[in-house]
Parts: structure tokens; sequence; C-alpha cells
């Protein structure tokens, strides 16, 4: 018992000085090249070579940074939460259609809301994050409804990927219908950007992640329970209902709110609840949660380092780089699922 204490504390330790390494990384990678010098100029509070420079430290890199921790952190537990609660490995933020409820009401908002939303405008970029906030609250509110009478996990499961397919056929049919500049907006916003949130938009997303947050930690004894199953977790005096309701709650809150300000970013939740399984080898959900949440914010904070590697010669798009991560994680867990320990408890 010691011994894996001191291992899981030896990894959040790890993965906290990691993060704060790459956290520091961002401020000073970007397609705009400033010199090392220059930016520890403006971190400290000293005269810079170029006002632009500082501004775009400040205004840009700093929220950036801190944008990628959250967003990596909010997707990496809500994944994680939707694996446990439905007992399934492959299950992610996608699986119950809230991100896909989100992309619709931005597509509602950019491909039938008339001309404002091409435009670049803060009027344009608050009515995106309203349309995808709002798209995502109605199919979790659908999710909650359906789950006071639905007592089946995997009934449920289906029915969330039903709506999910629902969303996306009303969003094809709004893309058949648009024009082409709407399409393309549409399409740019659905690779993901972690530069869309400014520095006077990064608390109102703080707060909100955090709370998503903390309602995740709040569970970890039910989802410790679950993992031996309902009937036992009932035993122990677990009210299956209200904890599930929490859950999706939880995971409805961190999959909106990330989703309305930075696009659909894909692979997140799926693959980084299996990195901390594979690096903690437990199901605890004691250290598994914090382990999932620092390893969230390290893949993402990576992927934008990555992301603006190409310099001047432009941005990859972030769901271009997550995959590269994502998926070779996703098959190994897939190929060797019968090795793995935390499959069998």
């Amino acid at each position: 018992m010691s011994r894996s204490l001191s291992h899981s504390t030896l990894l959040i330790v790890t993965l906290t000085i990691l993060v704060a390494i790459l956290l520091v990384a961002n401020l000073f990678v970007g397609s705009v090249a400033i010199p090392v010098q220059e930016v520890f100029n403006v971190l400290t509070g000293q005269e810079c070579a170029r006002e632009s420079w500082r501004y775009i430290i400040l205004e840009s890199r700093i929220p950036q940074a801190v944008t990628a921790l959250l967003a990596g952190c909010s997707l990496a537990v809500a994944g994680l939460l939707l694996q446990t609660t439905f007992n399934n490995p492959l299950a992610g933020p996608s699986i119950l259609g809230i991100d896909t409820g989100a992309s619709l009401g931005v597509a509602v908002v950019m491909l039938a809301g008339g001309a404002m939303v091409v435009g670049s405008g803060v009027s344009a970029f608050l009515a995106t994050i309203v349309g995808a906030f709002v798209g995502a609250s109605a199919v979790m509110a659908v999710i909650l409804f359906f789950s006071t009478f639905v007592r089946n996990n995997l009934m449920l499961l289906i029915i969330g990927m039903m709506v999910g397919y629902l969303t996306s056929s009303l969003i094809s049919l709004l893309n058949f219908f648009a024009s082409a500049d709407q399409v393309h907006a549409y399409t740019m916003w659905g690779m993901g950007n972690l530069s869309s949130v400014s520095l006077q938009q990064l608390p109102v997303y703080s707060v909100t992640a955090v709370c998503g947050l903390v309602i995740a930690f709040l569970l970890s004894k039910p989802l410790n329970a679950m993992l031996l199953g309902t009937r036992y977790a009932e035993n122990l005096g677990v009210n299956i209902s209200m904890t599930r309701n929490l859950l999706l709650l939880a995971t409805g809150l961190l999959t909106a709110t990330t989703t309305a300000f930075c696009g659909p970013v894909t692979f997140i939740g799926l693959s980084v609840p299996h990195i901390a399984r594979l690096l903690l080898n437990s199901s605890n959900h004691n250290t598994l949660l914090p382990v999932t949440m620092l390893c969230g914010g390290v893949v993402l904070l990576l992927c934008n380092i990555i992301s603006v590697l190409p310099g001047d010669n432009g941005i990859i798009p972030i769901n271009a780089v997550t995959p590269l991560i994502g998926a070779p994680v996703i098959i190994y867990v897939i190929v060797n699922q019968k090795k793995i320990s935390y499959f069998n408890g």
C-alpha cells in the first residue's frame, strides 16, 4: 500500500513539474519568433524592444497556454468519468453527443445566422460561444431527462449516440444549404482553436472549467464503488441515480465549456485516461483523477507547442496534432487489453 502510494505521489509531482515546464515553454514558442531575453523582459515587467512582442506574449500566448492546460484537464477528466460510468474503455466526451450538440449550436449560428457569422468581430465570436454552449446544454438536458427513467447504462449510452447522429444529420443539412464562405468558417472552427480565448474571456472559462473539475473530484468515492458493479455500490449506500446525474452534469459542463471556447478538440478525452491508467497501473479514482487531469494538461500543452512549430508558415490546427498522440494510444490499448491489469480491476 505504501509502495503504491509513493508511486502515485511521485507520479503526481513529476506530472506537475512537467505541466509547469510546458506551460512556460508555451510562452517562449510561437508562430512569431521572439528572442528569449525579450520574453523574460515582458514576464518580469521590464522594457521590451517591440510593443507588438509584449502584446503577443500577454494577450495571446499566456491565455493560449492557460486555455490549453484547462482544456486538456477538462476533456481528460470528462473522458475518464464516461469510461467509468459506462464501463466502456472506448467512451469519450463525444459518445453522448454533447460536443456534437455544441457543433450544432455553432452550425446554427454560422450556417443559418446570416452575415455576422462569417465575420471575425467580437459579436461573431460571442455568438459562436453562446451557440456552442446552448447546443451542448440542450443535448445534456436531453440525456439527463432520459437518465431519469432509463436505468441501464448501455441503453443510455445508445440513446446518447442516437442523439449525436441526429444532431450530425442536422449539421449536414445546414452545410448543404449554406454558402461557401459559411461552410469554410464552420470547417475552420471544427478544427479546434486554443487561441480563441482572450485574456478578458479567460476568467469565465477558467471558473466554469474549475467548477466541473471540482464536481468530478467530489465523486471519487462513488466512482470507485461503481467499478465493482451497481449492486455493490448500492449496498455501500451510493445513490446510483443521483451519482450518475452528477457525473453527466460534470461531463456536460466540462465538454460544453471547452467545446464552446475552443471548438471540438478530439482524442484528448478518449486517449488520456488510458495514458493515466498505464502510468499509474490502477483504477483507484482518488489518484487516477488527479493523474488524468495532469496528463490531459501535459498532452494538450505539448500539442499546442507542436501546432506552432511551422512558425511564419502558419499554425497547424490542433485537431491535426492530437490524433498523432491519441490514435497510437487507443490502438495499443485495444491490441493489449488482455494484458493490461486495469481492465480486470
